[in-house]
């Protein structure tokens, strides 16, 4: 998978970009707030239609666009793949209404012609590597349930549909919840609800299942070369509600979570998530929100045995952050056919001398890399020399050449 050319529109701090990518490692020097970031933003956002700093897309607009009578971003790149060029694919962000009304719209156009975001899914893909990847260890269910989402809808647009139904449907049985309680709703009602919710949010809990079984084989392999062979990985999936491989209610479940390795059927999962919103019924009525449910998942590291967020260091927190990001390239590859984007954001000074040396060793798989750094010293000059480097300064964009 290769990006040939990104082009920007009132993106960020970028008025207008015009920008040939090459395939080798690209390094984006410069100081803070000078427009790195932007671009690697702006490729993860065409792959996903997400940003990975922001949950506002208006946020993405220039803000000098804001007295235009109609205030827009755009990002494009011209992509192709090891098969088939695939093409244009572009995203535009427009803002409607103003001051405290304003509100954003996506557009997506595939080769000029308007899609769906869903449609995105397989075209452009991207692995993310951020200082703030620690959140997967020291941060709450919510960064590890994102990490999830935001992974999964990449390849597998079954999952990203479900996904979308499954939001949609928890605020309406939760707003249902809230009237039932008040008197002015039927819990009769709630049958529809739970039904449309049961059906999508069995295909995340399968999928997590599905994609934590496949991601943990090659983060373990990660984790034990960054360890010397001390340590051990294990992923641990903790659904909300506690499906079973046996429909008699039998418990299938480790301590630890749900058995990654029992693949549990979407029929089987949805059945048994509708009879535990049953028994939740009364509770959930009091407190006007749906208690169980893909929302309220969790994934638990381990590292021989032991919570990595409670018991682990700092270092061991960054090995397997690593290990997971660098199996997650794998697992991508693996699904889409294709080698995805690697985008590193100002991790290289995160990490320390063998961790680095390992992280840099993986780009020499043909995977098309783009890396920020404010200390390109820290990089090899070998690294160097094989690499395209160019300085960022207020959105203008300089080679540096190699000395």
């Amino acid at each position: 998978m290769q990006v040939d050319h990104l082009s920007l529109e009132n993106f960020r701090n970028y008025a207008r970009l015009e920008l040939a990518i090459p395939k080798q490692t690209v390094i984006l020097t410069g100081e803070n707030a000078q427009g790195k970031t932007s671009l690697l933003e702006a490729l993860y956002f065409l792959a996903t239609a997400r940003s990975p700093y922001t949950t506002l897309d208006r946020q993405l607009v220039h803000w000098r666009t804001e007295n235009d009578p109609i205030p827009f971003a755009r990002v494009a790149a011209d992509v192709q793949t090891a098969s088939m060029p695939i093409g244009r694919v572009e995203i535009t962000v427009v803002l409607e209404g103003n001051g405290a009304s304003v509100r954003s719209r996506k557009v997506v156009r595939i080769n000029g012609v308007e899609k769906r975001v869903l449609d995105l899914v397989g075209l452009l893909a991207v692995v993310l590597f951020l200082p703030q990847d620690l959140r997967l260890i020291e941060g709450g269910p919510a960064d590890r349930r994102r990490y999830l989402d935001d992974t999964l809808s990449q390849v597998d647009a079954a999952y990203q549909e479900a996904l979308s139904n499954y939001e949609r449907v928890l605020t309406q049985r939760n707003a249902l919840l809230r009237n039932i309680a008040a008197g002015r709703s039927s819990a009769k009602e709630l049958g529809f609800w739970d039904e449309q919710l049961a059906a999508a949010g069995a295909v995340l809990v399968g999928g997590r299942q599905r994609f934590l079984r496949e991601m943990e084989y090659n983060a373990q392999r990660v984790h034990l070369d960054l360890t010397n062979r001390a340590e051990t990985l294990t992923l641990h999936y903790q659904p909300s509600f506690a499906p079973t491989a046996s429909p008699n209610g039998q418990m299938s479940l480790p301590v630890f979570g749900l058995d990654l390795h029992r693949q549990l059927s979407v029929e089987l999962i949805a059945e048994q998530f509708m009879a535990h919103l049953s028994r939740e019924r009364n509770e959930s009525i009091q407190r006007g929100v749906t208690l169980a449910g893909p929302h309220r998942d969790d994934l638990r590291m381990h590292i021989n045995g032991r919570d990595v967020s409670l018991y682990g260091s700092r270092g061991q927190s960054r090995t397997t952050v690593l290990g997971l990001k660098l199996a997650e390239l794998q697992w991508m590859t693996e699904k889409i056919g294709e080698r995805p984007l690697l985008l590193l954001d100002e991790v290289v000074a995160e990490l320390d001398t063998h961790r680095r040396e390992y992280l840099l060793a993986q780009f020499q798989s043909g995977v098309q890399t783009l890396l920020t750094t404010t200390e390109p010293d820290l990089l090899p000059t070998a690294f160097l020399a094989q690499s395209v480097q160019w300085q960022i300064t207020a959105g203008q964009i300089t080679p540096v050449t190699q000395p």
